[in-house]
């Protein structure tokens, strides 16, 4: 058996590539417009009241409106949309032009289309965690309604869920 390795963030990065998650892309309206990124840290935290919780990094560039934020907007991919996790998750991309189409909903959040599920959430507190952030959120609005399978991460790629 391997000997066990020292704490590093490429370790880190190691093992949790081993470790499937489903793929979000996070939004939120900024000053210079709708802002957004592909997260794969949600977690559902509370049933009552409805809490939910991501993580973001500092460095983001979607940071500074995450930040000022009161509401954020949370859309659960489906297998068919790993062009639109690839795009959020592409530095420098034009996130909301096309193809990507979107619409403004509840509280100005932006919202995708298409997805397989929605919701916005009211910010409740940003908690720091080394050089990222992890923020929790209220939900206050959804849509569970969207069709298909979901998108996952796993070994560095987007992938398709087997039988």
């Amino acid at each position: 058996m391997p000997a066990d390795l020292l704490a590093t963030p490429d370790l880190l990065r190691s093992v949790f590539r081993r470790h499937a998650a489903g793929v979000a892309v996070i939004t939120a309206r900024g000053e210079a417009g709708p802002v957004g990124f592909t997260a794969t840290s949600l977690t559902s935290v509370s049933a009552e009241p409805p809490l939910l919780s991501f993580g973001v990094g500092t460095g983001a560039s979607s940071w500074p409106a995450i930040r000022a934020a009161d509401h954020v907007g949370v859309h659960i991919l489906g297998e068919h949309q790993q062009e639109l996790a690839a795009t959020f998750a592409r530095s420098g991309a034009d996130r909301f032009g096309p193809p990507t189409v979107w619409r403004e909903g509840h509280e100005g959040v932006p919202v995708l289309d298409g997805v397989v599920a929605w919701l916005v959430g009211r910010v409740v507190t940003r908690v720091p965690a080394g050089d990222h952030r992890i923020v929790l959120a209220e939900v206050v609005h959804g849509d569970p309604s969207g069709t298909g399978r979901p998108l996952l991460y796993h070994q560095g790629r987007f992938q398709r869920l087997r039988d």
